[in-house]
């Protein structure tokens, strides 16, 4: 049986909802962007964090340093919210919990934003910054990759321009609740409708259509569930019961799984869309994120 708090974060993902697709009327994109501070501060603040700013692979990011965590060791994380909102400020707090729960740095990419930059260009970011580590000195064996949502598809479409680049792959990636399927066909996209409060099949249209451009829906590096996963690194997801987007995760593992990669999926019963946003307030979205630092520290720990 879900918590208390979870219950409560349902509220917190109405308004959310509410102020991107307000009933009545079409938003302003800046209004769609302003309403994301709701999702800035569900998590508590993490303590014994540093957070200071550089320029990876010519975007701009943020180091999370955790007191005594591994400086030669980094996660690189790229946020969500549709590819069209979101910023390393609102997912802050959630990525300082992830360094901490690591042991070691992570990296806050500010990706550029459709519409103004669709695809592939987010990918494109993704995929410099990742080559910027490894300039930096870092070894692919002690590099992670995570996003959320839109950044968990991210995540796995990194994976796969890497490999498309030739360069060596990162020692793991974890995706939460990721996005992978741009023509929303999932089952679950209408089995979930009423039980997720956040994210329907509607919304995502607007989202794809801004993000995609010209491209292809089917286009790997835009909807990974296309992609070939054939020696790409080991994948750990996770992913909400309740989400609409279940069978984003439970049909990209199928494809992955079939290609030879190895992927361990985590479906934790009756939990909304990137849940984890409320860790330090929600004792499912700490155990979820204390499961995502384990999995990094046995992964980069080579």
């Amino acid at each position: 049986m879900a918590s208390a708090e979870a219950e409560a974060l349902k509220g917190v993902f109405r308004q959310l909802a509410d102020a991107v697709v307000p009933t009545g009327r079409v938003p302003t994109l800046e209004e769609q962007r302003s309403s994301m501070s709701l999702m800035a501060e569900m998590a508590s603040v993490p303590e014994g964090l540093s957070v200071t700013e550089t320029y990876a692979g010519g975007c701009r990011a943020y180091w999370h340093d955790p007191a005594g965590g591994a400086r030669d060791r980094v996660v690189l994380y790229v946020h969500g919210g549709g590819y069209v909102l979101g910023s390393p400020k609102s997912h802050e707090r959630l990525v300082g919990h992830l360094a901490r729960a690591a042991g070691c740095r992570a990296l806050n990419l500010d990706y550029r934003l459709a519409p103004e930059h669709p695809h592939p260009a987010a990918v494109e970011d993704a995929t410099a910054a990742y080559r910027w580590l490894l300039a930096q000195g870092y070894r692919p064996e002690h590099v992670g990759i995570s996003g959320d949502s839109a950044g968990g598809g991210l995540t796995l479409a990194t994976l796969l321009s890497i490999k498309e680049s030739g360069l060596p792959q990162p020692a793991a990636a974890a995706p939460l609740s990721p996005w992978t399927d741009l023509e929303m066909l999932g089952a679950s996209m209408t089995t979930n409708a009423k039980r997720d409060v956040l994210v329907h099949a509607e919304g995502l249209r607007g989202l794809a259509a801004m993000f995609l451009g010209a491209s292809s829906p089917r286009a790997p590096l835009a909807a990974p569930l296309h992609g070939d996963y054939n020696g790409v690194a080991p994948i750990y997801i996770q992913v909400g019961g309740d989400e609409t987007l279940l069978d984003d995760s439970t049909r990209l593992v199928e494809r992955a799984r079939s290609a030879g990669a190895e992927v361990v999926l985590d479906v934790f019963p009756e939990m909304q869309h990137v849940f984890q946003m409320s860790v330090g307030r929600m004792p499912e979205a700490t155990d979820a994120v204390q499961r995502l630092g384990a999995w990094f520290k046995l992964k980069l720990a080579s």
